[in-house]
């Protein structure tokens, strides 16, 4: 058996960090017969040759966000109300909004009136 020496411009397989994908590449350098750097035939970028190791993926840690850390921290938790009193209305207590009337289109142009049947 003959066993084959890469060179300069040889396709390889390796992982792109880039496209996160194991894929073809180019040998870019070689230090001492050994490959240093590839270049992804896919997207082009140069990275150091992994020797076709994909790396692990990330341990999943807590799932609680940024947000919901500030949340936590700036609103109380809410008072517990008693089913026997009611709500008392006060002068300042804010009334409801009524239902917004449909958005009017504004013309800068003079509106015509409409041809045809009417």
């Amino acid at each position: 058996m003959m066993t084959t020496s890469l060179r300069l411009g040889d396709g390889i397989d390796d992982y792109c960090p880039r496209c996160k994908l194991l894929l073809n590449h180019a040998v870019a350098s070689m230090v001492g017969g050994s490959v240093v750097k590839v270049v992804c035939q896919t997207c082009h970028s140069e990275h150091p040759y992994k020797n076709a190791e994909v790396p692990p993926k990330k341990k999943a840690g807590p799932k609680k966000t940024l947000l919901d850390q500030v949340l936590a921290k700036a609103a109380p938790a809410p008072e517990p109300v008693e089913e026997g009193s009611e709500p008392e209305e006060t002068a300042n207590s804010p009334k409801k909004k009524r239902a917004a009337a449909p958005a009017r289109y504004i013309s800068r142009h003079a509106t015509r009136p409409r041809r045809g049947k009417a």
